[in-house]
């Protein structure tokens, strides 16, 4: 077969046009979450409280994410950064499942423990749930006997098991990502002569 030489740009161009669409629909996705994000617990607010919630990190503080997975769960805006980054690649359930295991274990009221618990099950460890997470048979067994009497522990395995892999494999990607490099990206200021 015969490649001629502008085939091999036309490839290039369109490459470059799907990249821009990605990093744009990301973008978009960002967006999203972070409008639509609140603090459980907490009542929403007016508008202007949220933009503050939510102001784009310093390079900097985006820089600080690289240092540890920790970091970047601990900020407002790089957990919903790395949220829509794994709903990119079609793995937002780990992260979801991480968050209401956060939540399942600041729960107190034994009633609430034990509905929440199934919530969880339900939604992230049974076959075929809407949003199944990728943990090995034993480990759904346990967890399944655990909820029966539900502590504030039952998903603990798991929830270890999701954040190793989200640490180890979604996270370097996540660093890689070219949404991530231009957040550390410091601002240009133009220094171009003003025409008279």
């Amino acid at each position: 077969m015969d490649r001629s030489p502008g085939g091999g740009h036309k490839g290039e161009e369109k490459r470059e046009k799907m990249k821009r669409t990605l990093l744009k629909d990301w973008k978009t996705r960002l967006s999203y979450f972070l409008q639509n994000s609140s603090t459980p617990g907490k009542p929403k607010t007016g508008k202007k409280s949220k933009q503050q919630a939510f102001t784009k990190p310093s390079p900097e503080e985006a820089q600080l994410w690289s240092e540890a997975f920790d970091e970047l769960l601990a900020s407002k805006y790089g957990l919903a950064a790395f949220r829509a980054f794994l709903k990119s690649e079609f793995c937002e359930e780990n992260i979801e499942f991480w968050l209401a295991c956060e939540d399942f274990k600041k729960t107190k009221s034994p009633q609430k423990l034990s509905s929440k618990a199934r919530k969880i099950y339900t939604d992230f460890i049974e076959k075929e749930a809407p949003k199944e997470i990728n943990i090995d048979f034993q480990t759904k067994t346990l967890i399944a006997q655990n909820i029966q009497d539900a502590t504030s522990g039952c998903f603990t395995t798991a929830q270890k098991r999701v954040y190793s892999l989200m640490e180890n494999n979604s996270y370097p990607r996540f660093l890689e990502s070219e949404f991530y490099q231009d957040l550390c990206k410091k601002p240009q200021i133009a220094t171009e002569p003003h025409a008279a």
